[in-house]
């Protein structure tokens, strides 16, 4: 299932990521990841203290996946307006879920502190890093002066995690799509250069 060049410990990583993001860390029992690690009996223990410190490793490198895809989205070329656009539009697998997002919801890693905040970090990054995009579309004309940086993060976020949820109730990507389009529509900059409305008829 992993290439042949991966560690026995990488494989270990890899396959705890997985059963988290599809059973929750419950679910994810040490015989499963073996398993699907394709590794012998004892190389847990072998590599790790146990599954919590596996899980740690797991749901580290799971965030940091996230935080740099994020940074990839909204750290690219473009006016601020766009790379947030970049950020919502970037390709998903929106019926799968969001793995973050998935942790948020397991009250196993809720419940420990040390689980916790790697994914605690990650949003937080994520948010201030909008956030800061925001101010700078502001400086720039770009969004109104009354927009709050912190806010609109905040509802960047949740657009997108309660996307994620209202996407796999229905499954299909349609409510995720909408969520996102209306988001996008409420920030778009007032047209530059006429009077900000489209032609119509009159008679």
């Amino acid at each position: 299932m992993y290439s042949g060049f991966m560690s026995t410990a990488d494989r270990l990583v890899e396959s705890t990521r997985e059963l988290l993001w599809e059973r929750g860390y419950v679910g994810t029992s040490p015989k499963a990841i073996l398993e699907r690690a394709g590794a012998g009996q004892g190389s847990m223990y072998h590599h790790f203290k146990g599954k919590p410190d596996l899980a740690l490793a797991a749901i580290r490198r799971t965030a940091e996946e996230m935080r740099a895809t994020a940074e990839g989205a909204l750290g690219g070329p473009g006016t601020p307006y766009e790379r947030i656009e970049a950020y919502l539009l970037r390709e998903r697998d929106v019926l799968r879920g969001c793995p973050i997002g998935r942790l948020t919801m397991d009250p196993d890693v809720i419940a420990s502190d040390e689980l916790r905040a790697p994914v605690d970090e990650t949003l937080d990054a994520v948010r201030e890093l909008i956030a800061g995009i925001v101010e700078e579309g502001k400086e720039q004309g770009l969004f109104g002066p009354a927009l709050d940086g912190e806010e609109i993060a905040a509802t960047v976020l949740a657009t997108v995690q309660g996307g994620y949820v209202l996407a796999r109730a229905s499954g299909s990507p349609a409510a995720f799509d909408a969520g996102v389009r209306g988001l996008l529509s409420l920030l778009a900059p007032p047209a530059r250069g006429g009077t900000g409305c489209t032609p119509c008829s009159t008679s």
